[in-house]
């Protein structure tokens, strides 16, 4: 089908197809796929959502998502459906509830297919860590989608369901998006409820859409975002306190990026190209400079393992998680929890658990991680300072295109630094948004990011200029 979540409602509500029939074409299509998009597919829960869909429609009720079929990430809790985070130790967990945002979807008629393979606890830009395989690029077997959510942007690509929610906590919407050639969008921190994504990143994950075009990403938004009860971090701003769009005239540029030595020509080219068009369509190109953005990876890699160990302590198999206990002779309690952690654990989950115990130890807190969070409020008010001048900033998502699958599985450094374009706007809790360029060959992504609750302004900004960049 193809068809945009926009053009997908408007044909449900003229009758010209139902929620059951687009819902079985999307199941078929998901389960011939080769790509290992999906980790579990939930045929009978799928089509009795399309019928109360249907019925939503037959009455009059049918709002902008119903009917419509979603992938969903594995690490947003779905009842009654598997939710493993892409990691063994949870291979065998069905939540007892929905997180809000699988609440809200619901509560629209959404059809949920299934659950979208992932790296590991939503550690990696590959999605190469999952513990039930890699997801392939549809634009290139041979290569990643991106990740961590790379199985919802594979899948949105291949059109494998209409849309995806993914989780982004250093690039992981973003990143993906732009290796499969989609719109990822990262609302502003707090804009919208964490309450049952599993944690990764406390102070940095943040749940939003995987779409075929920003009308898409701009309608889901609306529905999933709000202040929410059970999300402590969940922001009470209202829709539109900050909109800007139609005071959007300067554009900033942080040429440091586009220049970077390890940008590929081919990514650097495509941006300069979407520049030229966006300064054709009336915007003021102005150079700006954001002092330490060459240092927020470092800062990531320092705040987020610390945040992984303490989140990753609760799965040891006895509180939750799979266990050893029963398959060997464990009669210690750190026996326990040390093999069942040994077994179910992947490689970098065991990295990130260990560098962050390290990093938060008695010897080093200080050391690093509060000269990481010191130097995070100073990237913050260095934001701050930019969005004074300018009232967007765009720059390329990534610094390549999608590298082969094995290509940089064995050097994490270089993995790392995939993120490095993508990471500032998680360390500031700003909206950001990947939308797919012009470019010869593989798929090349324009970041464009806002200052903070300015979600409706980037998107309406991106709306505007969508057309422009992709044109010939």
């Amino acid at each position: 089908m193809n068809n945009t979540v926009v053009e997908i409602s408007e044909k449900l509500k003229n009758g010209d197809i139902s929620s059951v029939e687009l819902t079985k074409d999307y199941l078929e299509r998901a389960k011939a796929s080769d790509l290992n998009a999906y980790i579990t597919i939930d045929e009978e829960g799928a089509l009795v959502a399309a019928q109360k869909a249907d019925e939503m429609i037959r009455s009059n009720q049918a709002q902008p998502l119903t009917g419509i079929p979603f992938g969903i990430k594995d690490a947003i809790s779905t009842k009654g459906l598997r939710t493993t985070a892409g990691s063994k130790i949870l291979e065998k967990y069905i939540p007892p509830f929905d997180a809000t945002v699988i609440e809200k979807l619901r509560a629209q008629g959404a059809v949920i297919i299934g659950k979208n393979n992932m790296d590991e606890f939503a550690m990696g830009s590959s999605t190469e860590n999952s513990a039930y395989g890699p997801t392939l690029n549809p634009h290139d077997k041979s290569r990643v989608p991106g990740g961590s959510s790379g199985g919802s942007a594979a899948a949105v690509a291949d059109d494998l369901c209409a849309a995806s929610l993914g989780s982004d906590t250093g690039g992981s919407i973003r990143q993906p998006a732009a290796f499969c050639g989609v719109v990822g969008f990262k609302p502003t921190y707090g804009r919208v409820s964490r309450y049952g994504l599993i944690a990764m990143s406390s102070s940095l994950d943040q749940i939003g859409p995987i779409t075929k075009n920003v009308a898409d990403a701009k309608t889901i938004f609306s529905v999933i975002a709000g202040h929410d009860a059970m999300d402590a971090t969940s922001r009470r701003t209202e829709d539109g306190e900050q909109r800007t769009e139609d005071k959007v005239r300067k554009v900033g540029i942080i040429r440091s990026q586009i220049d970077n030595p390890n940008i590929d020509d081919m990514v650097s080219q495509s941006i300069k190209n979407a520049i030229d068009k966006i300064t054709s369509a009336g915007y003021e190109m102005v150079d700006i400079e954001v002092p330490l953005i060459e240092h927020a990876l470092a800062m990531y890699y320092i705040v987020m393992p610390v945040e992984v160990s303490s989140n990753l302590a609760r799965f040891d198999g006895i509180k939750f998680g799979s266990s050893v206990l029963g398959e060997d002779d464990s009669q210690n309690l750190i026996d326990t929890y040390f093999k069942t952690r040994s077994q179910y654990f992947g490689a970098e989950a065991k990295r990130r658990i260990i560098l962050g115990a390290y990093a938060s130890s008695a010897g080093y807190f200080d050391k690093y991680y509060r000269k990481a969070q010191a130097a995070r409020q100073k990237l913050i008010d260095s934001f701050n300072k930019a969005f004074e001048g300018v009232d967007i900033i765009i720059g390329p998502t990534t610094p390549s295109v999608a590298f082969n699958l094995g290509e940089k599985s064995q050097d994490p450094m270089q993995m790392y630094l995939c993120d490095m374009f993508t990471v500032p706007a998680n360390i500031a809790g700003l909206p950001s948004i990947s939308i797919p360029v012009r470019s010869e060959g593989l798929p090349v992504g324009l970041q464009i990011t806002g200052n903070r609750n300015n979600d409706e302004g980037v998107l309406d900004f991106t709306l505007k200029i969508e057309n422009t960049i992709m044109s010939s």
